[in-house]
């Protein structure tokens, strides 16, 4: 059964589920209590290496004041990963789709699903953003129909391109954006779909 929302048509359709649960980390909507640690991630400088440099903490400081996490928690296929004992915030992981406006692209008309993910050093080196990932990735096999899915990242950045093969996305073309060389990658979205014959029940939706 298509499961895309009645409203949305399958070009502009995202994930939908409002929570998940992976063994280790909650997926969840963004809340006011998560200003601080949101914050921390647009400022550092590891975090923002490859992603055009820390943000000044004023600049930032000064958006969270003026719009809260509504821009956030509103967007569509948008999710805080957080820790599923503590509930604080990890990191970031959005699957949206990709303005055909932009270059990178393996459909004629663009508007592909593109899965970003931003995570905090501290949680680095422990599988958190491929457990988190791979939960949100499988989430959409099952309610949108196959499909391409990209991953778009800065050349330079070796680790997010470890993790893109890791999930099983594969080079297929590069370009530059923002000023840096930028590889695409891509996988088909029922790769991603849970298999019952394989034993594993997959994520928990809420």
């Amino acid at each position: 059964m298509d499961a895309t929302p009645i409203n949305a048509s399958p070009i502009t359709a995202t994930v939908t589920v409002p929570e998940l649960l992976t063994p280790r980390l909650r997926l969840r909507a963004a809340h006011d209590g998560d200003v601080p640690d949101l914050i921390t991630l647009g400022t550092d400088p590891q975090v923002r290496a490859h992603l055009g440099g820390p943000r000044p903490r004023a600049a930032v400081e000064a958006y969270f004041s003026e719009h809260g996490v509504a821009p956030l928690a509103n967007a569509p296929g948008a999710y805080v990963i957080a820790d599923r004992r503590t509930d604080r915030l990890l990191g970031t992981l959005t699957l949206d789709r990709r303005s055909p406006d932009r270059p990178g692209h393996v459909e004629p008309n663009g508007s592909e699903l593109e899965l970003s993910y931003v995570l905090h050093p501290d949680a680095w080196g422990a599988g958190l953003a491929e457990e988190a990932a791979r939960a949100l990735l499988r989430a959409a096999a099952d309610e949108l129909p196959d499909q391409p899915v990209l991953v778009v990242t800065q050349t330079a950045n070796e680790r997010s391109l470890r993790l893109a093969a890791r999930l099983g996305f594969r080079p297929v073309g590069g370009m530059e954006e923002f000023g840096a060389a930028q590889t695409l990658t891509a996988a088909p979205l029922s790769a991603f779909a849970d298999h019952p014959e394989d034993g594993d029940p997959g994520p928990r939706p809420l």
